[in-house]
This record gives structure tokens, sequence and C-alpha cells, in this order.
């Protein structure tokens, strides 16, 4: 089994037209596909998803560790 992943459009008319490239030729096949569709969100939705999530680290706030030093490296010549 082959896995290939790729991003494509669904046109107006509702329909998925699916190209994709392979290792082989003139075969059947059994093809499983899942999609997932990534939908913009209005600025409602937005705004509800802030007000749900501030502040959800307060009581586990993140800390920034030190920086690393500076890799030194030498010139381009």
């Amino acid at each position: 089994m082959e896995a290939i992943k790729l991003k494509t459009h669904i046109g107006s008319d509702g329909l998925l037209r699916l190209e994709m490239p392979t290792s082989v030729a003139d075969v059947d096949a059994e093809v499983l596909v899942v999609y997932n569709v990534q939908r913009k969100r209005t600025q409602a939705e937005w705004e509800a998803f802030i007000d749900e999530t501030y502040g959800s680290l307060a009581d586990d706030p993140l800390e920034r560790p030190e920086e690393l030093p500076l890799d030194v490296r030498d010139e381009i010549e």
C-alpha cells in the first residue's frame, strides 16, 4: 500500500477531480479518500474562540527558557 498526500480544490459544482501521480500504470486499485475541509471562520466565530480560550493557561503559564548561545560560523569567502 502507498499513501499520497496532496491538496486540491473542490469546484463550485461540488465535484472533486482527483489526479494523482503513481508509480504504476494499467492496474486496478482500491482507493481510500479521506478529506478535511478547512473553512474560514467568520469574525464572530474568531471572537467567540478568543473569549472561550482566553486565560486558559493562567494556572500553568508558558515559560521561555534562556536563549542558547549563537553558533560561531566561519565566514563565507
